[in-house]
């Protein structure tokens, strides 16, 4: 058996710069560092955190006043912000850039008089932050189904966004169905599904022509990961999600010339080297990394923290 790895996979930059984020405020600041939402969703990223200091909340109620807060990569919506504000905490906001730019976007798009459709998984905390943007005006879709029960008139002024995770070709089919049914609907001028989140996909695509199964690293509620896993599958290569080497089945390779491997934006790469060397205990006898797109996107950390690890940096050096 052989095994064939996809490149790009895992961390994004907007991972990396959330774990450090939370990092460095724990560095700089001390424990307890609170973090609104898992910072990106990954259960080994965020158990690690919690024993290096970090504490999770959900409802920021459960901070005691004055304390630092973490707004998560997936981003909040203004009521969240205003309410960490009236509370007097002091705030590091790891929201990605990339959905920052989405909420941008938002703005805009309601300040030019448009009713925006958003299209996305209800209930993702990245969708909550972006439709948190606006206090009415804005519409969820999921599905193309979604659209044609969209009780919006032609005559009305409209514009789409979309979750940075999403499945490109899903996207591309709502967003058609949109225009097919509202043919002045606008879009943002660049796509709002993520560089990495396009880069992992076309990965996978590639190397699901060339695999007899696909071993996804990735937790349950990644939504990036889940669309590699369907990615593959829609090309007919059977695909698996793990989040550790445990769970990896025997079955699924059982016979298996060809295992391809791939890891969600938010999965560390020490989970795909648990993922290879449970694949080699179970007789794979190579390990080829496939060519792709090169990824040399850095996002600097926010002001209160950056200085600090830039010092550290220029001090080591």
């Amino acid at each position: 058996m052989d095994v064939l790895l996809a490149n790009p996979r895992g961390f994004c930059a907007g991972v990396d710069r959330a774990i450090a984020i939370v990092e460095e405020a724990l560095r700089r600041f001390g424990a307890p560092i609170y973090v609104r939402h898992e910072v990106v969703h990954n259960r080994f990223v965020v158990d690690d955190l919690k024993a290096k200091g970090a504490i999770f909340v959900d409802d920021l109620a459960a901070i005691p006043r004055g304390s630092t807060v973490i707004f998560s990569a997936h981003g909040v919506s203004r009521a969240v912000r205003a309410d960490a504000e009236a509370r007097g905490l002091r705030v590091f906001d790891a929201t990605c850039p990339l959905v920052t730019k989405v909420h941008v976007e938002v703005a805009k798009m309601r300040g030019q008089g448009r009713e925006i459709v958003m299209i996305g998984h209800a209930g993702h905390p990245e969708v909550e932050g972006t439709m948190g943007q606006s206090d009415a005006g804005i519409h969820l879709v999921e599905s193309v189904a979604d659209v044609a029960r969209l009780a919006l008139s032609p005559s009305v002024p409209l514009a789409y966004v979309t979750q940075t995770t999403l499945s490109v070709d899903d996207a591309a089919g709502i967003v058609a169905a949109l225009k097919a049914r509202y043919p002045a609907i606008v879009g943002p001028k660049k796509d709002d599904i993520c560089y990495a989140t396009q880069n992992r996909q076309d990965a996978v695509k590639l190397m699901a022509r060339e695999v007899d199964v696909v071993i996804v690293v990735g937790s349950p509620n990644s939504s990036n990961s889940n669309r590699l896993r369907e990615v593959a599958a829609n090309r007919g290569t059977p695909a698996h999600m793990v989040d550790r080497a445990d769970e990896l089945d025997p079955a699924w390779i059982a016979g298996r010339r060809r295992v391809g491997v791939t890891a969600g934006a938010s999965a560390p790469d020490v989970l795909v080297q648990e993922v290879l060397a449970r694949l080699r205990a179970m007789g794979a006898v190579s390990v080829r990394e496939l060519e792709g797109a090169p990824e040399h996107v850095v996002f600097p950390l926010p002001r209160g923290l950056s200085g600090a690890a830039e010092a550290d940096a220029a001090a080591s050096d």
